[in-house]
């Protein structure tokens, strides 16, 4: 078995699809042909293909770099049972407090853009009788990402502690083979496979319940991330291939907006019955190919540059996990009001990004790290006071035992006077 040391690569590039989801979702308001939760009068095309690229592999990512996870998660409490344990402490429980605390402005203030006059007060209970969103008020909304994780890993525990056997189970020699030459990518066909025949019957909707391609095609990039983490010599492959990886995602980049910018697309070429078409399918296997290709890439340059320890990273982990939970919220309110004003589109987007991230690390450093009872909220680990408190009370006692002793000795000198 080989040696596990912590991938700081691995953290940097968490950071940073966080950091893509916030400039993501901060541009929602302004992409035409959208519905989200609130929207600018005026939109941008640009903001548009901005976010169209972001969406081809922010998400597959995160899933990517989850299955690293809950491998080291699996390493460091030993057993199936304890790993259950923490991702339902860690996960699960702070997607029932988001549902009921975090999500219920961002529905009441898309209801108020919609025409709704009541006060939150009014609306709260609404979510109390559990009626599925978009119908209902009841939602995780973004925090859909958590829900599915957490069912990942409490479904895959038996698969996971099956990869993990040393030697035992034949995938050491499969490794091996995948990590020469180019066939690493041989573990992105099951996930293209997958999305460009399932897409069309099962849109996404992370809803779960009609979610039969993304379930799977989400479950997929946390299974490699999981392998590969697993079998370092994957790694290994994805940074000796990386150049090749970055080449296949720009061009696939330009395959497809060449095909949508010019109106060439299925849907325009066969608009009648395009799911009887094979070029259909040619067409949707590239959204997954750039998804591959980018993590794959990403990765690779990762591991190859960002596998640095810095200071940094311990406070950034830390504070990640929360900023997530709480970023959309803080975006929604934001937005409600940013998009009343006459401002230019570039001048609210930038203001809406720069105004969420300050308020979020605000509320999370001077709000959520020092409190135990939100930490649990935010699935953070509860900060243990104790051990100050008793170097506190050492301290005081060492400073008293030093003024006794020094009161003896002065007595002592006192009678040998």
């Amino acid at each position: 078995m080989a040696t596990y040391q912590r991938q700081y690569y691995l953290d940097w590039l968490r950071i940073a699809a966080i950091i893509g989801v916030l400039f993501y979702h901060s541009a929602q308001p302004f992409v035409p042909e959208e519905h989200w939760h609130i929207m600018n009068g005026e939109r941008s095309n640009l903001l548009m293909e901005f976010n169209y690229m972001l969406s081809k592999f922010r998400m597959p990512l995160l899933f990517f770099i989850s299955g690293t996870v809950s491998f080291f998660m699996l390493k460091k409490y030993g057993s199936g049972k304890e790993f259950i344990k923490q991702r339902f402490i860690r996960l699960f429980l702070p997607l029932v407090a988001g549902m009921l605390i975090i999500v219920p402005p961002q529905v009441y203030l898309e209801r108020v853009a919609n025409g709704y006059t009541g006060s939150f007060l009014d609306f709260y209970p609404s979510i109390f009788r559990f009626q599925p969103y978009p119908e209902g008020n009841f939602s995780w909304h973004h925090l859909w990402f958590i829900a599915y994780l957490f069912i990942y890993d409490i479904i895959c525990v038996p698969l996971f502690l099956w990869m993990m056997k040393d030697g035992k189970n034949g995938l050491n020699k499969l490794a091996a083979w995948l990590s020469t030459n180019k066939r690493i990518y041989l573990l992105a066909l099951p996930g293209i496979l997958l999305f460009a025949s399932l897409v069309l019957r099962f849109p996404f909707k992370n809803n779960l319940i009609e979610d039969g391609c993304a379930f799977f095609y989400w479950l997929w990039f946390l299974l490699v991330g999981f392998f590969m983490i697993v079998h370092p010599s994957l790694l290994d492959s994805l940074e000796r291939n990386r150049k090749t990886s970055m080449l296949m995602a720009l061009l696939l980049y330009l395959t497809v907006n060449y095909i949508r910018w010019n109106n060439i697309s299925p849907w325009d070429t066969y608009p009648d019955n395009t799911a009887s078409y094979a070029y259909t399918y040619l067409y949707l296997a590239i959204t997954p190919a750039i998804a591959w290709s980018m993590v794959m890439g990403l990765v690779g340059y990762g591991k190859k540059y960002l596998n640095r320890k810095h200071s940094f990273l311990n406070y950034g982990n830390e504070v990640l996990y929360p900023f997530y939970i709480l970023h959309q919220t803080v975006i929604v309110i934001i937005a409600f009001y940013v998009v009343q004003t006459e401002e230019g589109i570039l001048a609210k987007y930038l203001f809406i990004v720069l105004l969420t991230f300050i308020t979020c690390m605000a509320l999370i450093h001077f709000l959520v790290r020092p409190n135990n009872a939100l930490r649990w909220i935010f699935g953070m680990k509860p900060v243990n006071k104790a051990p100050k408190q008793v170097q506190h009370n050492a301290t005081i006692i060492e400073k008293n035992t030093a003024l006794i002793v020094g009161i003896a000795d002065l007595r002592n000198s006192a009678a040998d006077q």
